[in-house]
């Protein structure tokens, strides 16, 4: 069988990969770098597609910690804004993250509803995409921002791309070979200059595109949701997803989603 990658953007967008495709959900700054950050450092971690969902979410945990923003402003009764930087620095770890953003985690959402679902950003993206490789057929997904595929998602699209191609996958229309191209040799701060970039630093948020900058592939680990959960996948996922049903691998989240 040809293996086939593509790079998409925008939640809505996942709509045709939902058979046959493994999905890698994409959104650097910064709901992908909050996720697996707050993954990695051992907390549990859940994404919401709505603040509806999230406070529904939060009541079926114990003490979780509402992490997230909405069109950039942190939603009053969250206890922090989505900053992978502030979330890195607490120590209460035991304590599961209810993440929400305008457009990182509606991705995820819609993600994880596919029979094959992955996380990636800077922090891991050598990982999955070397993870990824048991599957055919690949698409990944930048979660976009005000109608933008931002610079920073099409970067990390382009390098786990670029590891498939370099792998012998087949990019499957032209807009993959073109960003791929693009953005395939960019250094991390090629962003710098981006839209999202520009609202963190004018928004006195820097310390969070730091912190993206500066942890690049030191995460030796894949995620994968279920059941809207980000969790470390091991080898056993990539068989399991590719041959089960998406309604029985990913269940539907214990609460009213849209």
């Amino acid at each position: 069988m040809q293996r086939i990658v593509a790079i998409d953007c925008f939640p809505e967008s996942v709509e045709q990969y939902r058979v046959g495709y493994a999905v890698v959900a994409i959104d650097v700054i910064r709901a992908a770098t909050t996720a697996v950050t707050a993954v990695t450092a051992g907390r549990r971690c859940f994404v919401a597609p709505s603040i509806e969902a999230a406070f529904q979410l939060a009541q079926r945990l114990h003490d979780p910690l509402l992490v997230g923003e909405l069109q950039g402003e942190m939603p009053s009764d969250f206890h922090m804004n989505n900053s992978p930087a502030a979330l890195a620095a607490r120590a209460d770890i035991f304590r599961p993250v209810v993440l929400l953003s305008s457009s990182g985690t509606g991705l995820m959402h819609e993600a994880g509803k596919c029979a094959a679902a992955y996380l990636a950003c800077f922090r891991n993206y050598s990982c999955a995409a070397r993870f990824v490789r048991g599957h055919p057929r690949v698409a990944v997904i930048g979660a976009g921002s005000r109608g933008e595929f931002r610079e920073e998602d099409q970067m990390c699209c382009a390098w786990v791309a670029a590891e498939l191609i370099n792998a012998g996958y087949e990019p499957k229309d032209m807009r993959t070979v073109q960003i791929v191209e693009r953005w395939r040799d960019a250094p991390p701060s090629a962003c710098t200059t981006g839209s999202s970039a520009n609202y963190l630093i004018k928004s006195g948020q820097a310390r969070d595109l730091e912190f993206v900058l500066a942890h690049v592939n030191d995460i030796e680990a894949a995620f994968v949701l279920e059941s809207y959960e980000v969790i470390m996948a091991h080898r056993d996922h990539r068989q399991t997803q590719a041959h089960a049903p998406a309604a029985e691998q990913q269940p539907l989240p214990h609460y009213d989603a849209d």
